[in-house]
């Protein structure tokens, strides 16, 4: 039954006298070349997305870690711009700069395992865009009925840092002081500490954006009062500091969340001079236990097509309440069952996931692209550079056992490398006018030519014939025959396209 359109499914239910022809009609008209329509003429909007993903901070990319050169040359070569940089919560050495509160008689500022990383990120992303984001909150700011312990293994990892909600400082001046020195150290050269003492870095970045937090929804159970004003102690402590920096605000796991867009989009809920310069939100395809990749070719898709329906009711109340303030969807993946249950289990399970799983996450992405330019959306950020057992392996962009990229890697240097702002996106239909579930295509005017994207979403080969025009066009197509490598470069043949499963090309002519 996988090999038939998923729209002939109901007629499965029709008499036996009945049942056979329409199988049968139907796998015909699934296996029958898909005609692809472009009208270049018809502009639907012009580009302003960006492709990119996001780098999270765990031991994997510490240096001497198995995982760490393979992933940062990844990274370099990928030349994206708007990468996000995330020290986060499992990991407190090595994301929280001042792990013990302040006394009069000293301080436990201690950037000795942050620097390398960072640095190292730095130096993968020069020349390149990055918005930075040292997500978690040191604990001590928070009010807990008892102090919040971490490992002293800094590989170690924990799920129980961020306790608290409410701020022992409720001015949000001790947030914002903490952000504002963590900042100088890398922008400034060093900061002064709370009892007056300097601490030299001799560091000089620029950080050219900034977001406030991660996920603030699940992380301190924050309310949207509470994060806006979270924001604005942040923000304005930077802004001090880095003045040149803009801010991306609000980061929800959890997309869906109207009463957070409603309140912090209201300028009136903001300090004067408080800018909101882009917002940002995740989303995470989840398949249920038990379905495999048979499940996940409808699973995947399904779920984006609710995400990107939310995304219009989002963009709504943004162009209402802030039209000025950019989107950045900057976490963008799958998390599948497996991930979840090592976490609650403490340890390391084989991931028995196929390879072709890689190239369905691939062309998941694909899909929430073309969807999502045509939304406007700024930044499109997949997730994330390094996985592996215990932590998220399936949302790995690097094979942690060959430390090479993956073709979820693949997929987004493809569309990176291709597509820009200040693209046409033009009028792409298949005829006769009732487009297949099974694909998406979409057709860019950019300066190199003519471009057509193009991504299968069914685990079947598909034929696609392009448009005339595109006689003999150039093909670039990340697949699962391309393995952990790039992209294969080909000519088609005549106007005939066979996409193997899950595959992601991009057809290129004059």
């Amino acid at each position: 039954m996988n090999q038939l359109k998923r729209s002939c499914i109901p007629s499965m239910t029709r008499l036996t006298t009945l049942l056979a022809p329409s199988i049968l009609a139907c796998a015909m008209s699934a296996q029958q070349s898909q005609p692809i329509k472009i009208d270049w003429n018809k502009t639907i909007i012009v580009s302003k997305s960006t492709p990119t993903l996001q780098v999270v901070v765990n031991p994997m990319l510490r240096q001497g870690a198995s995982m760490h050169d393979g992933s940062f040359a990844a990274l370099k070569d990928l030349k994206a711009d708007y990468v996000r940089y995330v020290p986060w919560l499992p990991y407190p050495k090595l994301g929280v700069a001042e792990l013990e509160p302040p006394t009069k008689e000293k301080t436990s500022w201690d950037f000795s395992l942050i620097d390398p990383m960072t640095k190292d990120f730095l130096a993968a992303t020069e020349g390149h865009t990055t918005i930075m984001n040292f997500s978690t909150m040191p604990a001590w700011l928070f009010k807990t009925d008892k102090p919040v312990t971490y490992p002293d293994d800094p590989n170690q990892v924990t799920w129980d840092y961020t306790q608290g909600t409410e701020l022992r400082d409720p001015s949000g001046k001790e947030l914002g002081d903490y952000y504002a020195r963590l900042v100088s150290w890398y922008t400034k050269g060093g900061f002064t500490d709370e009892n007056g003492k300097v601490h030299t870095s001799g560091y000089h970045y620029t950080f050219p954006y900034w977001e406030a937090l991660n996920e603030p929804d699940f992380e301190h159970n924050t309310t949207p009062k509470q994060y806006t004003e979270r924001y604005d102690a942040i923000v304005s402590a930077i802004h001090k500091v880095s003045p040149e920096t803009k801010f991306v605000g609000l980061a929800l796991a959890d997309a869906a969340r109207p009463e957070m867009y409603e309140y912090f989009l209201d300028h009136k809920n903001h300090k004067k001079d408080v800018p909101l310069d882009f917002i940002s939100y995740h989303f995470y395809a989840s398949p249920t236990p038990g379905q495999d990749i048979n499940d996940w070719q409808y699973t995947f898709f399904d779920q984006a097509d609710r995400f990107l329906n939310v995304v219009k009711f989002i963009e709504s109340i943004r162009k209402r309440l802030s039209p000025e303030t950019k989107t950045d969807t900057d976490e963008l993946g799958v998390i599948l069952p497996g991930d979840g249950v090592e976490i609650a289990e403490k340890k390391a399970h084989p991931f028995t996931s196929p390879e072709l799983y890689w190239n369905a996450a691939g062309a998941l992405y694909a899909y929430l692209f073309i969807d999502l330019a045509k939304q406007g959306i700024d930044v499109i950020g997949e997730s994330q550079l390094v996985g592996y057992p215990t932590q998220f392996p399936s949302v790995s962009m690097v094979d942690w056992q060959t430390n090479k990229p993956n073709a979820r890697y693949w997929a987004l240097k493809l569309i990176k490398d291709n597509f820009h702002p200040g693209d046409k996106l033009v009028g792409t239909e298949f005829t006769p006018e009732h487009a297949p579930a099974d694909i998406v295509a979409q057709a860019f005017v950019t300066p190199e030519g003519k471009k057509l994207l193009l991504a299968n979403k069914r685990n079947q080969s598909i034929d696609v014939t392009l448009p005339q025009e595109a006689n003999g066009a150039k093909l670039s197509i990340v697949d699962e025959s391309t393995g952990q490598n790039a992209a294969r470069s080909s000519q088609a043949e005549g106007t005939a396209v066979k996409l193997a499963p899950f595959a992601v090309a991009v057809a290129t002519w004059q």
